[in-house]
């Protein structure tokens, strides 16, 4: 990190800006690509393929939760060596990583395709649509190791302040999932009619042939991070940056697991109302993904800008980053929040066509989403905590608020109450605010009195 920033308050929020403006334009353009696929599938194929989709998501959520937990993880490590200016120790994360991403992207891949028509049966998926989930889930999950690289590659590049490369190829691999889609959803050009299973296929080809441009890029490019020897010697599992990145992966991957388990108990809720309330579900959580765009982002740049920080012995600039953090979070998820409620029933009746489904997703969005600026100010909070290796007591009480609350509340409210179906939705609000009132207080009484170093040395 420039010397420069960690003592100027306006470079500081400049540097910051420039770095979560392609973060936040890059979360909206991987939700306009699923939109997409979303819309093509809903409008042309039915609300069954729709609610396939929506039925089959939380469990591979539930195991993108491992490349999720190594993506944080590294991008902390890596944020910590870049901004010490310590390279040759960067590069050791990085390969290291890699190492142990690509052997459990295997593992993760055959364990789900194996075993996801248990599993979708466990989650009481509607008959009607458990053979199209089964069929769509199984190409990703055997697909799987080339989405972990992309992913983690990615975070790796993030970790050094680059947020520019990372949009600029999703850029690309969302105009090529959008140009794969069509022909094989509908057996374009003479290729076979594929169906659900053509936007499986889509997102995978767009991914392998962004990850081979991504990395032609930056080996031409001489980028810091490019795949070249000084990387590829250190390809292989060494203790001591293992052992700092599963301290960092673990928990967070802990922390995915246990939203994603919770979403699979909460869509078994929400399955017994039949598949209006699975499709309706499913859209809205991608409408979801709008309005925690800001929250999303800004937890992303605290934690390199954090990370970098801390390498670079600059402690004081912490609070001044996280302050920055909340800020932004409730003007821009304010706005942005605001626009999806008094344009609610327009943006879900752009991909649903039965009405019935729309009042649904409607109710969901109304009752839930204002509580989203509350999870963007809890996740800048976790996300300077976790930049410094502090990750047990977040992850313990995010499982707390969503095991102890979220998932019993939904289950209550949903079956012995009045409420019903829109139990689940009142669930989530009250989840977020326990889950504030959590991690603010062992922020203020625990980690405030910490002192602060970086995880990895020469």
């Amino acid at each position: 990190m420039d010397q420069q920033i960690l003592h100027d308050d306006k470079k500081l929020q400049k540097a910051f800006f420039n770095f979560l403006i392609p973060v936040m334009l890059a979360n909206v353009l991987q939700s306009l690509g699923q939109v997409f696929g979303m819309f093509i599938v809903g409008r042309n194929l039915g609300v069954d393929a729709l609610a396939a989709i929506s039925a089959f998501f939380p469990f591979f959520f539930f195991l993108m939760a491992f490349a999720i937990g190594i993506g944080s993880g590294s991008s902390i490590l890596v944020g910590q060596t870049y901004g010490a200016g310590n390279h040759e120790k960067m590069k050791e994360v990085v390969g290291v990583t890699l190492a142990f991403t690509t052997i459990l992207s295997i593992i993760v891949a055959i364990f789900g395709g194996f075993f996801i028509e248990w599993i979708l049966r466990f989650m009481q998926t509607p008959a009607n649509i458990l053979d199209m989930s089964i069929s769509y889930a199984q190409i990703l999950f055997f697909t799987l190791p080339i989405m972990f690289w992309y992913m983690v590659y990615t975070t790796f590049m993030r970790g050094v302040g680059d947020s520019k490369t990372p949009f600029l190829f999703l850029v690309i691999s969302v105009i090529l999932n959008i140009a794969f889609l069509p022909p094989l959803v509908f057996g374009w050009f003479g290729l076979p009619e594929f169906g659900l299973n053509g936007a499986a296929y889509a997102s995978v080809l767009s991914n392998l042939v962004t990850m081979l441009l991504l990395l032609a890029y930056l080996h031409k490019t001489k980028h810091i991070l490019r795949l070249d020897k000084s990387i590829l010697q250190h390809f292989k599992l060494k203790k001591d940056i293992l052992a700092s990145l599963l301290k960092l992966a673990i928990p967070s991957s802990i922390s995915m697991v246990a939203i994603s388990v919770a979403e699979i108990a909460v869509i078994g809720f929400v399955n017994v109302y039949g598949s209006y309330a699975t499709a309706a579900y499913g859209v809205v959580n991608q409408v979801a993904s709008y309005a925690q765009v800001p929250a999303m982002s800004i937890a992303i740049a605290t934690s390199v800008f954090v990370a970098q920080a801390l390498g670079a012995n600059s402690t004081e600039m912490i609070k001044k980053i996280r302050q920055l953090g909340v800020l932004i979070n409730y003007i821009l998820g304010g706005a942005i929040i605001l626009i999806m409620y008094l344009f609610a029933e327009p943006i879900l009746s752009f991909f649903i066509d039965k009405q019935d489904t729309v009042l649904i997703a409607k109710n969901y969005l109304y009752i839930a989403f204002w509580s989203y600026l509350i999870f963007g100010h809890t996740q800048t909070v976790s996300a300077t905590m976790r930049a410094t290796g502090v990750v047990l007591w977040p992850t313990i009480f995010l499982v707390i608020a969503i095991w102890v609350v979220e998932v019993p509340l939904a289950f209550i409210l949903s079956h012995y109450t009045t409420f019903e179906l829109n139990g689940v939705w009142i669930a989530y609000p009250i989840t977020f605010c326990v889950h504030f009132v959590l991690q603010y207080a062992y922020f203020k009484l625990g980690w405030q009195k910490r002192t602060l170093k970086a995880m990895l040395s020469d």
